[in-house]
């Protein structure tokens, strides 16, 4: 009589037992793109998160102007050196603990920025998909009328009326980043709207709020993280647009649009070129991270994406030599 391995693992049995957070964290770290990029974004909060311990090590605040020390005898700004690492501005203050302050706006507006507009998409476009008819015509026409709107002109109009502020800047960034969403969330309620399992609920007395909520809303999870993570830089680039055009942050405030603009004043970057790299390249650097993490999380939430395909097709298979 033969013996039989007690206990013995199936090769299918990590498998099962990992869950889909699992299986999706597994995804994202095989993708070096997506690793990089968090790596990046992580640095760009931590120094956004010891911006006073910066200013405190330096002896500078992000105001400051260090007009012995920080400008030439012809009044040009000092380059990087062991006093300031990163060279003193227009008027010289440090750029570095500038750049560190800036970082919290820039993140600050980033974040909030599109997660307030990503609720409202959500809402508008759950709303108009599930009930269709005039509800879903209203709400679609705001959509496009939102659409259609100027974004610079609005911009002009609303801050020679209020004055610029860092809350007005939220508010125009919100005002024009929920609609493009809410046409996507419109059209995947739509679809999900006639599934079979929807019509259970239905039939079983769940209200139209429990149902959006409970059935279609966690079915819309993939393009509301990957829709949020992606529009965060677009935020950011925003702000940085309206603060360069005097329309945002108002100084002396520190912002990485607010940098750009003090640079590109007078032609002052031909003589200092570290006013305009600095902040220029935490700019890009920073939004092309959430970009590409978007893209990774987009390719890790859903397994049947091109690029996860070809990237486990690559893969050498079970029992087989790498």
């Amino acid at each position: 009589m033969s013996e039989t391995t007690v206990n013995e693992p199936s090769p299918e049995a990590d498998v099962v037992q990992r869950g889909s957070f699992a299986l999706t964290v597994r995804r994202l770290r095989r993708d070096t793109a997506s690793m990089a990029a968090l790596c990046v974004i992580l640095a760009v909060i931590l120094l956004a998160i010891v911006a006073p311990w910066v200013a405190g090590i330096t002896g500078h605040s992000p105001i400051e102007q260090f007009r012995e020390t920080g400008l030439s005898p012809a009044g040009i700004p000092v380059g990087p050196g062991a006093e300031f690492w990163l060279g003193t501005d227009q008027l010289g203050r440090d750029v570095l603990v500038r750049l560190a302050y800036g970082a919290r706006v820039s993140l600050l507006v980033g974040v909030f920025a599109s997660m307030l507009a990503s609720l409202i998409a959500v809402v508008v476009g759950t709303t108009a998909g599930y009930f269709g008819g005039t509800v879903d015509l209203v709400l679609s026409r705001l959509t496009d009328l939102v659409m259609s709107v100027p974004f610079l002109l609005c911009a002009l109009a609303l801050v020679s009326a209020f004055g610029p502020s860092l809350a007005l800047s939220v508010v125009v960034i919100v005002f024009f980043s929920w609609a493009p969403m809410a046409r996507v969330i419109r059209g995947q309620v739509i679809s999900l709207r006639r599934q079979d399992f929807v019509l259970a609920s239905r039939s079983l007395g769940a209200g139209p709020l429990s149902i959006m909520v409970v059935d279609i809303l966690p079915n819309l999870a993939v393009p509301i993280i990957v829709y949020t993570t992606m529009q965060i830089p677009n935020s950011i680039v925003f702000e940085a647009t309206l603060s360069f055009l005097g329309m945002g942050i108002v100084p002396p405030t520190p912002s990485w649009g607010g940098m750009l603009a003090d640079a590109s004043s007078n032609s002052l970057y031909l003589v200092a070129w570290w006013l305009i790299f600095v902040p220029g390249t935490a700019l890009l650097m920073t939004t092309l991270a959430f970009n590409i993490l978007g893209d990774g999380l987009r390719d890790a939430l859903d397994p049947k994406s091109a690029r996860t395909v070809r990237r486990l097709r690559r893969q050498p298979k079970a029992g087989t030599k790498p």
